[in-house]
């Protein structure tokens, strides 16, 4: 609903707080094909934002020094009608949807898309990463990678993202790409065929290797090869031109980190089909303008998520607002403080609270300590 006369016109920013709260992945996550390992702990700033007596908490990068010429800005200077909230306001966009959210008293999801039964949401396990480098036998790290995605299916995952491109950095080019191979048809085999399995390489093949690895892995039925070079017009067009002759019905996704500026266009060519600019980055205002010009070409969203936690979230609430978003990266974790147990995966699909804002509680009296302990507040 962007109409914002309900808002009462004396409230204004009355106090923005940051903290940086942290916690744990379920396992150590991995190499990728073009950084070491990821490590164990995540962690992210998390902003407490006061409007009106009232809080919204969510993830934002905004420094101390932006957040103080907030302060005292009146709500009619924050809100609009055309893109929910201001240019000058994008950086603290996450806490006020969720105030905005917590002060109608409805879930974020309905308050962009108007949707008020319940919602269920497709997702995939974006944790299978380079976890096997110590290993000499392929044989074992393909074992290892089996169990790893077994423990996410049983957890209620029914889709899967595998980082390959162990021979762009970390072992050798054909021994590494050939352990590729072996570790997506593996996982295949352990999860079954009704699964959504897809492979990101982080720009670490190139053309033809690309074109090796999908052909080893056809019958795998990859839903999507992600990054798998750096984004470049001419090789995606020589890529989908392959694709069509072997008869290899694999999606091309591309847009993570820093994509090529054409990117967009390129897309509307025909040449990716899916763009997957990183939700917190870009913003959930930027995403809902971009969706409806990817959805007329019929390219869709797959928002980039991985390593800020919050992510998982907000993705889901922004899931039925956003055309052609297919699924939600999650990236399994939890921190001390914030209790996620609203949010449930069965069979593929993350359940949504409807609770009021993202649908996440926090224990005020422990991000309260954070703020005391090397966080600040305006």
């Amino acid at each position: 609903m962007k109409n914002f006369s309900d808002l009462d016109s004396t409230w204004r920013i009355e106090k923005i707080e940051q903290a940086l709260m942290k916690g744990e992945r379920r396992r150590t996550a991995g190499c990728n094909a073009r950084l070491g390992v990821h490590g164990k702990e995540v962690s992210f700033p998390l902003v407490r934002i006061t409007i009106g007596g009232i809080a919204g908490y969510s993830w934002s990068r905004v420094s101390r020094e932006a957040a103080a010429a907030f302060i005292g800005t009146p709500i009619s200077e924050i809100f609009c009608e055309d893109q929910w909230i201001k240019d000058r306001f994008q950086s603290i966009q996450f806490p006020l949807f969720d105030w905005l959210a917590n002060v109608r008293g409805i879930p974020v999801y309905q308050l962009l898309s108007g949707q008020s039964t319940p919602l269920s949401v497709a997702c995939y396990d974006t944790s299978l990463y380079f976890d096997d480098l110590h290993l000499s036998s392929e044989a074992d790290a393909v074992k290892l990678l089996q169990e790893e995605a077994m423990q996410g299916y049983n957890e209620g995952f029914r889709g899967f993202k595998i980082k390959v491109g162990r021979g762009a950095m970390h072992m050798d080019l054909m021994e590494g790409t050939k352990r590729d191979i072996a570790i997506v048809n593996g996982i295949r085999e352990v999860v079954g065929p009704a699964c959504n399995i897809s492979i990101d390489a982080n720009n670490g093949y190139n053309l033809n290797l690309t074109k090796h690895v999908l052909k080893e892995t056809a019958h795998a039925n990859l839903l999507w090869m992600e990054e798998a070079f750096h984004e470049d017009d001419r090789l995606y067009r020589d890529l989908k031109a392959w694709l069509a002759k072997e008869e290899i019905d694999v999606m091309i996704t591309d847009g993570e980190g820093l994509a090529a500026g054409p990117i967009v266009e390129w897309a509307e060519q025909g040449l990716i089909d899916a763009i997957q600019y990183d939700l917190k980055d870009y913003g959930i205002v930027n995403w809902l303008k971009l969706a409806k010009r990817l959805a007329a070409s019929g390219v869709k969203a797959a928002p980039h998520n991985y390593g800020g936690f919050y992510g998982n979230f907000a993705s889901a609430q922004v899931y039925p607002a956003i055309e052609g978003f297919m699924f939600v990266e999650w990236d399994e974790a939890q921190i001390p403080g914030i209790d996620t147990s609203g949010y449930t995966i069965q069979d593929g699909k993350i359940s949504v609270p409807s609770t009021p804002g993202f649908g996440l509680h926090i224990d005020t009296d422990l991000y309260e300590s954070k703020l005391r302990d090397g966080g600040w507040a305006v």
